[in-house]
């Protein structure tokens, strides 16, 4: 159930969800998404009220939030900071357990959670930029196997790679290269980088009959690289 009030002449819209509980809750994720969980049986009435009572702290929150979107990134690796995963925000949060054999990142709700031995910085960045390897190859792997169709040629081979610059590259024996930081994109903005490397298999250049064999296969794909050129600070790490 989505409900709205105004607050300082600004509107505010959240998303009720009711479940076997006691309180009510309130989250905000990295989106700015509200969400309100509230026990059975609670009327709008009483939901917008205690959501007044909460407002300055919502505003506040939002506030914060849209912050650190605009300002420039630099990674501390630290509680609550912000990272982008197929195009969705999430916190981090570091689970520090002493006795775990091996560090693990894992994706709960609106978290990246790394499970760690300790809080070194290097350390967590090293093991959620290897996490982030992985799914880049699972979820690059997984689009070129759903493009091939549109192709007669299939890539030599496929690598994830350090590549500050590029999102992507073909070698001129086809080999595709791919920038492990592109798994942070949205999943439609990811299928036109691999699109777009895989069209270089045909054409080596970015002529005109390139882009028409990309606009053949995504039509839209001007809106994706768009996207791709508003959210690339996001996607720094």
């Amino acid at each position: 159930m989505i409900l709205k009030f105004i607050y300082a002449g600004k509107e505010i819209e959240f998303e009720v969800i009711f479940s076997k509980r006691k309180t009510m809750e309130i989250s905000i994720n990295p989106n700015g998404d509200i969400k309100v969980r509230s026990p059975v049986g609670i009327s709008e009435e009483v939901i917008i009220e205690q959501m007044r009572v909460k407002a300055t702290w919502i505003v506040k929150k939002l506030y914060q939030l849209k912050h650190r979107r605009i300002k420039s990134l630099i990674r501390k690796f630290v509680n609550e900071e912000i990272f982008m995963y197929l195009g969705k925000e999430y916190f981090l949060y570091i689970d520090r357990n002493p006795n775990v054999l091996k560090p693990e990142v894992s994706l709960v709700d609106d978290k990246i959670i790394v499970t760690i031995d300790n809080k070194n910085e290097e350390n967590i960045r090293k093991i959620m930029e290897l996490w982030y390897r992985e799914k880049a190859k699972q979820e690059i792997i997984k689009r070129i196997n759903f493009y091939q169709k549109f192709f007669d040629k299939v890539p030599l081979e496929v690598k994830i790679k350090e590549q500050k610059r590029r999102w992507g590259s073909c070698t001129y024996r086809d080999s595709l290269l791919f920038n492990w930081r592109c798994v942070m994109a949205r999943e439609d903005v990811l299928d036109y980088i691999v699109v777009h490397e895989m069209c270089h298999m045909v054409q080596k250049n970015h002529s005109k009959q390139y882009w028409d064999l990309v606009h053949s296969i995504l039509p839209d794909y001007k809106k994706r690289h768009q996207w791709l050129k508003d959210n690339t600070l996001k996607m720094d790490f």
